[in-house]
C-alpha cells in the first residue's frame, strides 16, 4: 500500500497475520511500501553505497578517520572487494530512513507486535551488488529466551527474484536454538521445509530473529537492496539485556523524529499512533543522537565464522 493512501489503522496487522508469523516465523506483506517513499529510499540507497564507497577510498590513502567510516561494511570476494552493509542509516545525511521509521506502515508492524512501548533498536541497509552473489549461509540472527517477540522488518528496494539468490526461510526453525553447522552439513541448501521468498521492490518481509534463513550463491544477480529495522519491547530489554535503560531512552528519542520527519514529507497521511506508557515517554532533549551505538548484541547462531547476519 503507498504512503499517500494509508490511513494509520490500515497499518495495523491482522489477527491472522500475527498468528501466521507466530506460527511461521516469518510474514511477507506484499507492496507496503509504494510511491514517493519508495523512490525517496532508493535515492537514499544509492547514496550511502555512493558515501560508503568514498569513505573505504578515502581510508585507503590514510585520509579519512571518521567514526562512521566504520558503518560500511566490506569484504573481500573472488572477484575483488566488495561493500555489503551501511550500518546506522539515520546519521548519514539521507531523511528517507527517518521518514520510513516514522511511518504508518513500520510503526504498525512493531505496535501490533511489540505493543505500545515498541523500541527500534537496529537499523541497516545489507545489499548484494550486481555480480556479487556471494551466499548468506544459514543463521540465527540472534537467540533468546522467547519470553518476547523480536523482529526484523524487512524492505525491500530492488526486486529478490525466485531462482536469483533470493532468500530461504525454514518455517518453525524460530522456536528453539538451531544447530547450524548439523544442518549445512546434513542438506547444504535443502533442508527440509525451506521456503524460498521471492519479493519484489516496496515488498516488506519480517522474520523473526531466530528463524533459520540464509540465501544460496548466484552468479549474474542484480542489485539487491534491503533496509533492515529490528524492534523489541522495552520490556524485553529492560529484563533480559544487553542493554540498559539509558540507551532505551536513547532509542525510543528516534520515534518523535522520524514522526516528524514523516509528516513533513507526507503532510497529508494521518500519522501512526505512539503511545509508551509513561515509564517508558523519553524525556524530550534539545538534541537527539542518531547514531546510538549497540555496545554489544545477543548472539545468533552461525556454522561459518565468516557469515554475514541479515
Amino acid at each position: 500500500m503507498s504512503s499517500s493512501t494509508a490511513t494509520s489503522t490500515d497499518q495495523l496487522l491482522t489477527q491472522e497475520q500475527v498468528r501466521f508469523f507466530d506460527d511461521n516465523g516469518y510474514l511477507v506483506l506484499p507492496g507496503r511500501i509504494g510511491g514517493e517513499l519508495l523512490e525517496r529510499l532508493r535515492s537514499a540507497g544509492d547514496q550511502w553505497i555512493a558515501d560508503g564507497a568514498g569513505k573505504d577510498i578515502a581510508a585507503a590513502a590514510g585520509q579519512d578517520s571518521t567514526e562512521d567510516g566504520n558503518d560500511f561494511a566490506f569484504a573481500d570476494r573472488p572477484n575483488g572487494r566488495v561493500m555489503f552493509r551501511v550500518d546506522y542509516l539515520h546519521d548519514k545525511r539521507q531523511a528517507a530512513s527517518l521518514e520510513l521509521l516514522g511511518s504508518p506502515e513500520i510503526l504498525g508492524i512493531a505496535q501490533s507486535l511489540s505493543g505500545d512501548n515498541y523500541v527500534p533498536t537496529y537499523e541497516s541497509m545489507v545489499f548484494k551488488n550486481a555480480g556479487d552473489g556471494a551466499p548468506i549461509h544459514w543463521h540465527q540472527d540472534a537467540v533468546h529466551p522467547r519470553k518476547w517477540r523480536i523482529y526484523n522488518v524487512d524492505v525491500y528496494l530492488d526486486d529478490s527474484r525466485a531462482g536469483e539468490g533470493a532468500l530461504r526461510v525454514v518455517p518453525g526453525t524460530h522456536r528453539s536454538k538451531a544447530d547450524i553447522c548439523a544442518l549445512e552439513e546434513g542438506h547444504e541448501w535443502d533442508i527440509p521445509g525451506a521456503t524460498e521468498v521471492a519479493l519484489k521492490a516496496g515488498d516488506v518481509l519480517i522474520h523473526d530473529v531466530m528463524i533459520v534463513h540464509g540465501s544460496p550463491p548466484v552468479t549474474g544477480n542484480a542489485l539487491r537492496r534491503t533496509i533492515y529495522y529490528e524492534f523489541r519491547a522495552a520490556e524485553q530489554i529492560d529484563a533480559e539485556g544487553p542493554w540498559g535503560r539509558d540507551w532505551i531512552d536513547a532509542r525510543l528519542r528516534l520515534i518523535p523524529l522520524a514522526l516528524e520527519a514523516h509528516a513533513e514529507a507526507f503532510p497529508d497521511v494521518p500519522p501512526a499512533s505512539w503511545r509508551p506508557d509513561h515509564e517508558w515517554r523519553p524525556a524530550p532533549l534539545d538534541e537527539t543522537d542518531l547514531r546510538v551505538l549497540h555496545n554489544g548484541g545477543t548472539p545468533g547462531s552461525y556454522c561459518s565464522a565468516g557469515s554475514v547476519s541479515v
